[in-house]
């Protein structure tokens, strides 16, 4: 396991958010909370804690969620661990994940 899986949650307004993707963003995957919790405990998944993104401290979770069919990116809030937002991962995160590597802040 990658991450403390049984401690990832999401508020209804932010999962709201992930599963209602593609009214703010065209083309966006429209994403379910549980596919989050596959995908942190993907046991390949490279954690960022903290996300060098992030301006709060959030961590990057990048992970393979088998019910989706993808590898997704997941924001975490580490001071509750609520999921903050996720999306479909691609570019410099995708390649990360598939390269295996292990990546620093």
């Amino acid at each position: 396991m990658c991450y403390m899986v049984g401690e990832l949650w999401w508020d209804d307004e932010d999962a709201r958010h992930i599963r209602y993707r593609s009214t703010r963003y065209p083309g966006a995957a429209d994403l379910e909370p549980a596919w989050t919790l596959e995908a942190a405990e993907d046991p390949q998944c490279v954690v960022r804690d903290p996300d060098p993104k992030s301006r709060v401290g959030y961590t990057r979770i990048i992970g393979y969620s088998a019910s989706a069919g993808f590898v997704l990116t997941v924001i975490v809030d580490p001071e509750d661990n609520s999921g903050v937002t996720a999306w479909k991962t691609r570019g410099a995160d995708l390649r990360d994940y598939l390269e295996g590597k292990e990546v620093q802040p």
